[in-house]
Formats: structure tokens, sequence, C-alpha cells
């Protein structure tokens, strides 16, 4: 018999250290959760900029047509530039079936309908109706429909097709 039982003991030992690999199950889920979090955030920023780019491209346009009037000075140019201008961006903005057979009053009312303003059809818009008939263009109402057209592009941004 031995006299001392407790020499027979080993020496305690720590266990071996915890490696960060694999992960738990739990940083598994937030690191699925994140990834799907990321996507969902860059599909919808890639919709947005997709959405407002027809409103860059139209006012990219409206300032060419601006620094076209200014360097030629011809007021129907301009004119018949904001009003395609428009058009374009109305079919591109709604639907075809809404806008697309509009003229005259009905054009101008859908325009102040849509941009929340009334230059349209009691303002200097009313020019976009009869301007290009016209034989004088009435320089000051051009002036002043070159703001209401930017402003009537940039409160409808994005395509709701």
């Amino acid at each position: 018999m031995n006299p001392d039982p407790l020499a027979q003991l080993r020496d305690y030992h720590l266990p071996d250290p915890v490696s960060w690999w694999p992960p738990a199950p739990g940083w598994w889920l937030l690191a699925v959760l994140l990834l799907a979090l990321s996507a969902w955030l860059i599909i919808l920023l890639l919709r947005r900029y997709r959405r407002r780019a027809a409103r860059r491209e139209a006012l990219a346009e409206l300032k060419e047509l601006e620094q076209a009037h200014a360097r030629d000075g011809d007021p129907t140019a301009l004119l018949r530039g904001l009003s395609r201008l428009l058009r374009r961006f109305a079919l591109a903005r709604f639907p075809q079936k809404q806008v697309a057979g509009l003229s005259s009053e009905a054009w101008l009312a859908f325009l102040d309908a849509q941009g929340q303003l009334n230059g349209f059809r009691d303002g200097p818009g009313r020019l976009l109706a009869d301007g290009p008939y016209r034989p004088d263009i009435d320089r000051e109402a051009l002036n002043e429909l070159i703001p209401l057209v930017r402003r009537w592009i940039q409160r409808n941004p994005g395509a709701a097709r």
C-alpha cells in the first residue's frame, strides 16, 4: 500500500484553447442575416438609381437646351425642345395610355396636376400650347417657363411603371 495516495494523481492541465473556426451557430445565422440585408439594400439602391435615371437625363437635356438657346437665341427652337422634353419625360414617367393622347388644354392640365403646379394652364406654360404657332414669342414668359419645366421634372423623379 502506498502511504501517499495523492502522489499518484496527475497534475491538472488546461483544456486546449477555443478555436475561432468554425464559429458557433449564432454567428452563422448573424452572417446570413447580414448578407441578406446587404443584398436587399443593394437591390433597393440600384432600383432607386435606375428609377431616377430618366430625371437625370431630362435635367441634363434641359441644361443643353438652355445652353443652345443662349448660344443661338432661337426662342421657337427652345420652346419646341421644352415641349418634346416634357412629353418624352411624361411618357417615361406615366403610363402611355394616360399621357400619349393628351394635347392642348388637357396636356397643360395634366402637367399642372402631376407637378402640383399652377404655371402651365394659367402661367408661362401656356406657351407650350400656342407658342409654336405665334409669330412672336414672349421672351419673358419663355424665361419663366424654363424653371417651371425644371420644377416639374424634379417633382416627378421616378418611373411609375
